[in-house]
């Protein structure tokens, strides 16, 4: 039977005193983590690390190229193969979502206790938005003038990232309108050993429609019919849809080459007692989780940016 979020809280949450200590173990950590990238399409398919220290490194290992060579019988050409290893520092960031909920309402919700899971199930698949929305559009230089100031500028993220240091093509240079050149020329960017048929389009489920419909009006313009994959897969590579992608902006990488770490230092705290649950009839629950977002191989990244 699988664990829920509302069962893993439950359990973390037995109250020591008036407030619960909350640590996850590593077995409900992961767990937990898991849960929350599977409520994004794109979440199940990055790469996830698990660490016990909030900075570190992650491993890159990889065996270069044209490496066989020919075989000759009783001889040893003192000819080896060697592993290539790198590594990409990692620093998490502390993050959290207090929330709460009346007594109140729960006696008197026609979900009775169960309410209460119900809340738990939905915060906690928030969690899991949210923490793409900021591997994706985190800035930690984003203006304190910025409507989402306090949640943009927590830890920088994949697009800044990529703009900074992969592939960028600026769609304005052609007007900034959908078109099949737009695709092809941001390819072309990336090295060829890059291109394997592991790469995918990230766009917004409105800017993958708004494709879509470039398509059809083509077809109605020229009378003729657009194969059923074209619409998914521009320039044979398959769409993945984020909503928390903005419209004017698609990425081109293999999802695995973007990475999330996560320390194993999760705690989700509960509590019913005290003096301020008492006075206010409430019960208080918060998550705290550490995070960051890397990249793998920047050079395998690519951006198309000033989309109208």
């Amino acid at each position: 039977m699988s664990i829920t979020n509302s069962t893993i809280i439950n359990k973390a949450a037995i109250s020591t005193g008036s407030v619960s200590s909350g640590l996850l173990n590593p077995e409900q950590a992961r767990t937990f983590i898991r849960q929350t990238f599977d409520a994004t399409n794109l979440g199940p398919l990055v790469r996830h690390e698990m660490r016990t220290a909030k900075t570190g490194e992650v491993d890159k290992i990889g065996v270069g190229r044209r490496l066989l060579r020919k075989k000759t019988e009783n001889t040893d050409d003192n000819y080896r193969a060697n592993v290539n290893t790198s590594q990409i520092e990692y620093a998490t960031t502390a993050v959290r979502l207090p929330w709460e909920i009346t007594e109140e309402t729960l006696r008197e919700n026609i979900e009775g206790q169960n309410f209460e899971a119900i809340v738990t199930d939905l915060m906690t698949k928030q969690v899991g938005i949210d923490l793409e929305d900021i591997y994706l559009n985190g800035d930690e230089a984003t203006s304190a003038d910025s409507k989402d100031y306090d949640f943009l500028k927590i830890n920088d993220g994949w697009i800044k990232q990529i703009k900074n240091g992969g592939h960028v093509f600026d769609a304005s240079s052609g007007g900034g309108n959908m078109n099949l050149d737009l695709f092809y020329k941001t390819l072309q960017q990336l090295p060829n050993k890059y291109n394997d048929g592991s790469l995918r389009w990230l766009m917004s489920p409105k800017r993958a429609q708004n494709w879509e419909l470039y398509l059809l009006n083509k077809v109605v313009d020229a009378g003729g019919a657009v194969p059923g994959e074209v619409y998914n897969s521009p320039a044979g590579i398959q769409t993945i849809k984020c909503p928390s992608l903005d419209d004017n902006t698609i990425l081109l990488t293999n999802p695995k080459n973007l990475v999330v770490v996560n320390t194993y230092n999760m705690q989700i705290r509960k509590t019913v007692e005290g003096k301020e649950a008492i006075m206010q009839d409430k019960r208080f629950y918060v998550i705290h989780l550490d995070f960051d977002a890397i990249i793998e191989e920047l050079d395998a990244t690519a951006i198309i940016t000033n989309l109208n």
